[in-house]
């Protein structure tokens, strides 16, 4: 008996989706997949997770994910920046084909004894007489075929894949299968940008040689997190330093030492904070004071020492604040009120500073896709993107963006700010 069975690679989108429905109708036995490929991708995020998750829960197939973000560094963006310094044009979705759909998705295809591996693209596979093997040829989509990004699959892996799609001439047939079928997904615009760059903007992701001092409490704490900016982009200039941030003595020496290393600061950044669940008759004298010092105190510490370097560049202070500094929340109240202070802070310093060309603003972000959020089970996470008028959950670009915006020459006018980055949020 033949071995029907099929791991399909996912997006969330509605080609894929229609792939599984199609699948399953001609016999296939078959199991959804979404990697996991790179952090803020427009392909493979919590958002494009739980579409994939709730089309193959509607139509009774099984669905996984596969973390291969180490692997998509080192074939496909590695790649993209070394061809540029090479002065080479990349295609970093042929190299995505085939190292990850076509090469760590087959690989885990096996594992799971699948017999077949199926995507979304619009191309054909047939049995070619004259080669006396299966090739892979155009689809009838006309301009959408995609046959022309898969060249390089290896020539006896194709008759193992599947492309439910081959014969279909127009997107908007496979969206009426969709619709027909009440797939959530049916007018789910396409993507088309690379996936690790999803604003275009290819020089900005090349040639952001950033220079980044980070400040930590704790040395662990930097270390972690500079190796993480490092794995983003290879780029950035980072030292670190782990001074206690409510120490204007140890501050002023950091900040000595980064001018020393850099000559200027442009842009300050006050992203230290903790929080917590405690209930008011709870708190203790130690809670307090930690979270009033690292919320609030440190905050106001780093700002102060960075004032006169900002003079002579005219700088940026930028603050995270929170959503629930403007609405509040049911237990940990220390936590609000640090953040509703931080706002405070960020508006009467705004306009202090601002005779000096100083801005200040702050960013307070909603709920956000971070490792702890993707942790969450289907169960809890539904309800809070139903909370969210936007329909989703934030992303760290979302956030980022906000800070990127709010540091760049585009808001020069704007001052003594606290943007809400929240999808409308409101609890």
């Amino acid at each position: 008996m033949e071995n029907k069975k099929v791991l399909l690679g996912m997006s969330g989108g509605v080609d894929s989706s229609v792939s599984a429905l199609l699948l399953k109708e001609q016999g296939y036995e078959v199991i959804g997949t979404t990697l996991e490929l790179f952090a803020g991708s427009s392909c493979c995020n919590v958002n494009t997770y739980l579409d994939a998750k709730n089309v193959c829960n509607s139509i009774g197939v099984p669905h996984f994910t596969y973390n291969y973000k180490e692997e998509f560094k080192k074939y496909v963006i590695d790649d993209f920046i070394n061809c540029y310094a090479n002065c080479k044009t990349p295609n970093p979705c042929i190299e995505c084909n085939k190292y990850m759909k076509f090469g760590a998705m087959w690989e885990k295809a096996k594992e799971m004894c699948c017999n077949y591996i199926a995507t979304g693209h619009y191309a054909k596979t047939e049995y070619s007489e004259k080669y006396g093997r299966w090739v892979l040829k155009k689809s009838k989509a006309g301009k959408k075929d995609q046959s022309y990004v898969l060249w390089n699959i290896p020539k006896d892996l194709i008759e193992h894949v599947l492309f439910p799609l081959a014969d279909f001439e127009e997107k908007e047939q496979i969206r009426e299968i969709a619709r027909e079928h009440n797939l959530k997904v049916a007018n789910k615009p396409d993507s088309e940008d690379i996936c690790f760059i999803p604003d275009g903007n290819y020089k900005k992701f090349l040639e952001n040689k950033a220079k980044v001092c980070i400040l930590g409490s704790k040395s662990e704490t930097v270390e972690t997190a500079i190796s993480k900016l490092k794995e983003v982009n290879s780029n950035f200039d980072v030292i670190g330093f782990y001074p206690k941030l409510t120490d204007e003595l140890e501050l002023k020496e950091v900040f000595s030492k980064v001018i020393e290393e850099y000559g200027k600061i442009d842009i300050v950044v006050n992203n230290a904070g903790i929080s917590s669940s405690t209930k008011i008759l709870d708190y203790n004298a130690d809670e307090i004071d930690r979270i009033i010092d690292l919320n609030i105190k440190s905050v106001f510490m780093v700002s102060k020492t960075a004032v006169p370097y900002l003079k002579d560049t005219k700088g940026v202070i930028l603050n995270t604040s929170s959503m629930v500094s403007i609405y509040g929340q049911p237990s940990g109240i220390l936590y609000p009120t640090s953040k509703s202070a931080v706002n405070g802070l960020t508006k009467s310093l705004a306009r202090e500073l601002a005779e000096f060309g100083i801005r200040v603003n702050a960013v307070a972000p909603g709920i956000t896709e971070t490792d702890m959020v993707a942790t969450l089970p289907k169960e809890m996470i539904e309800p809070l993107i139903k909370s969210i008028p936007l329909g989703r959950i934030g992303t760290p670009k979302d956030i980022a963006n906000a800070f990127l915006f709010l540091a760049s020459d585009l808001a020069s006018y704007i001052t003594g700010v606290v943007l809400s980055v929240d999808g409308c949020a409101r609890s």
